[in-house]
């Protein structure tokens, strides 16, 4: 009988010790047993690296990386590089998983459909929202209720239109395509952009399941931009740079994306322009006027665009001409509570 491939889990840690060794438990308790699992401290502050040296000396399957701060992408490219598995997951250092997650998951990788047979390509589980009493959330996507198998140009279609899971947590990545193509280092919402480029390289497609494995755990203080509707994050100026990565590099390989594409970046330059500080907003400021360059030479596009829905429409047309005005009028709405 053939060995069962090994799973590599690899945790990037920073500043983690109230949370880690509950994550760690719920990857150890895997009834997948072929399995190493990779906590990789970046450079934290507190004692997070005692702790995961600590959490070592109770299962041998536990190895330990430790880097200067560099971001949770660096980290997991560390741990790509170290990994002994032919396949990877991803667990964030405050988030759990269920016992049969992996097991799942690589059942439908050493059985896959027809239509992924022979192809390299990502396994999603589902997932669940919990905040940090371990409430339930409001599901960000629906459960599936059968598993079907994506071809790339659809689950990109599906991200570009906020339908689809950007998380590399919920998937099951052959080592080998983490290595041909590492997460992009020095921007936010990397897990979107490796999307992009990952399966307009070489992957099929994505085999999504119908059970839930994956808990993410809602805390304060997230770099998500969506942790806090008040806060402005650098993500909404990075992911603004991805929409511009995906019409220069992406639609030119698929480009029947090329409506969900401009949706998708002037969707984003919306969320840029209701967020972004109204001081910031200046002739001085390079990146606030290229986004207001950008909607300005796109105006048909606004007018025409069918999946743009009416109101991110009007708000697009009126943030163009008065952004501050704008602002000010948006500020008062929310706080009437009619918005």
């Amino acid at each position: 009988m053939s060995k069962s491939p090994l799973v590599t889990v690899i945790v990037p840690v920073y500043n983690a010790e109230n949370f880690l060794e509950k994550t760690v438990s719920s990857i150890r308790a895997q009834t997948y047993s072929p399995l190493e699992i990779l906590l990789v401290d970046d450079g934290s502050k507190d004692d997070s690296l005692a702790l995961c040296k600590k959490i070592a000396k109770k299962d041998a399957r536990i190895r330990i990386l430790h880097k200067e701060n560099g971001g949770a992408a660096s980290a997991r490219n560390l741990g790509v590089q170290n990994a002994r598995g032919e396949y990877i997951g991803f667990v964030d250092s405050d988030d759990l998983i269920l016992p049969d997650m992996y097991e799942n998951m690589m059942n439908a990788v050493l059985a896959p459909p027809a239509e992924a047979a022979g192809k390299s390509f990502l396994v999603q589980i589902g997932r669940e929202e919990l905040d940090e009493e371990g409430n339930r959330l409001p599901d960000v996507l629906p459960a599936r209720t059968e598993a079907a198998f994506v071809k790339s140009e659809d689950f990109l279609k599906d991200l570009l239109l906020w339908t689809g899971d950007s998380s590399y947590c919920t998937k099951l990545t052959p080592r080998q395509a983490l290595l041909e193509t590492p997460f992009p280092e020095g921007a936010l919402g990397e897990d979107f952009l490796l999307h992009m480029k990952m399966l307009s390289g070489g992957i099929a497609g994505v085999l999504i399941l119908p059970a839930t494995g994956y808990r993410v755990v809602h805390r304060r203080g997230s770099a998500t931009r969506r942790a806090n509707a008040d806060s402005f994050s650098k993500a909404y100026c990075d992911i603004v740079d991805h929409a511009d990565y995906v019409e220069s590099e992406v639609v030119p390989k698929f480009p029947q994306l090329g409506v969900a594409a401009k949706r998708f970046s002037l969707a984003e330059r919306l969320l840029y322009l209701l967020h972004v500080p109204t001081d910031e907003m200046t002739k001085d400021n390079a990146f606030f006027q290229n986004v207001m360059s950008y909607l300005r030479a796109h105006k048909k596009e606004v007018r025409e665009n069918p999946l743009l829905s009416q109101k991110e429409r009007i708000y697009l047309q009126i943030l163009t001409v008065a952004p501050k005005k704008v602002r000010q009028f948006h500020r008062a709405l929310k706080g009437s509570g009619l918005q």
